[in-house]
C-alpha cells in the first residue's frame, strides 16, 4: 500500500521541479508490454540558474536531452532495475527509428539515460549491475552502470547533507528523509520551490493517513512528514486568519467610502500586519475616522 502513494508523491514531486526546465510526461506508456515511465524528462528551458537551483537533481535531468526517472519507496530488485532497463532500451530504439525516418542523426552522447533513485543500493545490488562509482563526473554516491547501459543508480542515503542534494534526498527514507524535511522547513519562507513542495508532502502524508493497516513503515513515513504537515496546517491556519480580516477591512471601508480604490487598499496591507490586539483597536476606531485621518495613520505605520 505504501509503494502507491509514494509513486504518486515522487511522481507529481519531480514533475513540480523539473517542470520549469522542460517538458515532463507522467506515466509515458510504451508500447511492448504496456509499461509505464514514471517520469520520462526532455529538456527545454536551458536557464543555468533555474537548473542550478535543483542541485544534483537539476544536473541529473539536464545530463542529456532525454531521461528516464526512476524512483523507488524501497531497495529495488534485480528484476526492477532489469526491468527499468527495458524501458530505456525501448526509449533509445524508438528515438533512433523516429531519427531515421526523419533522416537525421542521433550521437551516441544523445542517447536517452536511465536514473533509478534507490533509498540505498547495497553491494550486492551494484556488483551484480557492474555499476561503478566515476567521481571525476559526478559524487561518491552515484553509481554508473556500463557505459553502453546508459544508466546509473543514485544511493539517496549515500548522499551527502547539502543543498546541493536536498531535493533527491526528500525521496529518501528512515533519517535521510527526516534531515531532509527539516531542511526544507528552514528554507525561506517566499521560496516557491520550498511551497510546492510541502503542498505535495503534505498531500502525501494526508493519503497515507487515510489507509488502513498501517505498517511500521507506514507509520515511521507519518513521523517523517509530520513537521511538514504542522508547519503546513500553521501556514493555512494563519492564511485564513488574513483572509478573513482583510475580506472584514474591505466591507467596513466599502461601508464608510463606498468603494476600496488603490490607497485604501495600501490601508489594508498596512493594518493587515499589527498584532491581533491593535488590530481589534483600529477595527473599533475605524468608523469614526476619516479617510485623511486613515491615510495619516498609514504613513505613521
Amino acid at each position: 500500500m505504501t509503494r502507491q502513494p509514494y509513486d504518486q508523491f515522487s511522481k507529481q514531486f519531480l514533475e513540480e521541479l523539473l517542470s520549469p526546465l522542460g517538458e515532463v510526461e507522467v506515466n509515458k506508456e510504451i508500447t511492448d508490454e504496456v509499461r509505464q515511465v514514471d517520469v520520462l524528462f526532455s529538456q527545454t528551458v536551458t536557464s543555468s540558474e533555474q537548473v542550478e537551483s535543483l542541485g544534483l537533481l537539476g544536473r541529473i535531468a539536464t545530463s542529456t536531452s532525454t531521461v528516464l526517472l526512476e524512483p523507488f519507496r524501497n531497495q529495488p530488485s534485480k528484476t526492477e532495475v532489469r526491468n527499468c532497463l527495458l524501458k530505456l532500451l525501448y526509449v533509445i530504439a524508438h528515438s533512433q527509428h523516429e531519427a531515421k525516418r526523419e533522416k537525421t542523426s542521433l550521437p551516441e552522447a544523445n542517447l536517452a539515460r536511465l536514473w533509478i533513485f534507490a533509498p540505498s543500493a547495497s553491494d550486492n545490488l551494484l556488483n551484480s549491475f557492474a555499476a561503478k562509482l566515476e567521481l571525476e563526473t559526478w559524487t561518491n554516491d552515484v553509481y554508473l552502470l556500463p557505459e553502453s547501459l546508459r544508466t546509473a543508480i543514485v544511493a539517496i542515503n549515500e548522499l551527502p547533507i547539502t543543498n546541493d542534494t536536498l531535493w533527491l534526498r526528500i525521496l529518501g527514507k528512515g533519517e535521510t528523509q527526516r534531515q531532509a524535511v527539516s531542511e526544507l522547513l528552514a528554507l525561506p519562507e517566499n521560496n516557491l520551490l520550498r511551497e510546492n513542495a510541502l503542498k505535495l508532502i503534505t498531500n502525501w502524508r494526508i493519503v497515507i493517513v487515510q489507509q488502513q493497516n498501517l505498517t511500521d513503515e507506514d507509520r515511521e513515513l507519518i513521523m517523517n512528514l509530520s513537521q511538514a504537515y504542522q508547519q503546513w496546517e500553521q501556514t493555512t491556519v494563519q492564511q485564513g486568519v488574513q483572509q478573513e480580516r482583510r475580506q472584514l477591512m474591505e466591507n467596513l471601508l466599502k461601508l464608510k467610502f463606498g468603494s476600496v480604490d488603490d490607497e485604501l487598499a495600501r490601508v489594508i496591507d498596512s493594518f493587515l500586519q499589527l498584532p491581533a490586539d491593535e488590530f481589534a483597536r483600529f477595527l473599533l476606531e475605524l468608523p469614526n475616522l476619516s479617510r485623511e485621518e486613515l491615510l495619516g495613520r498609514l504613513d505613521l505605520q
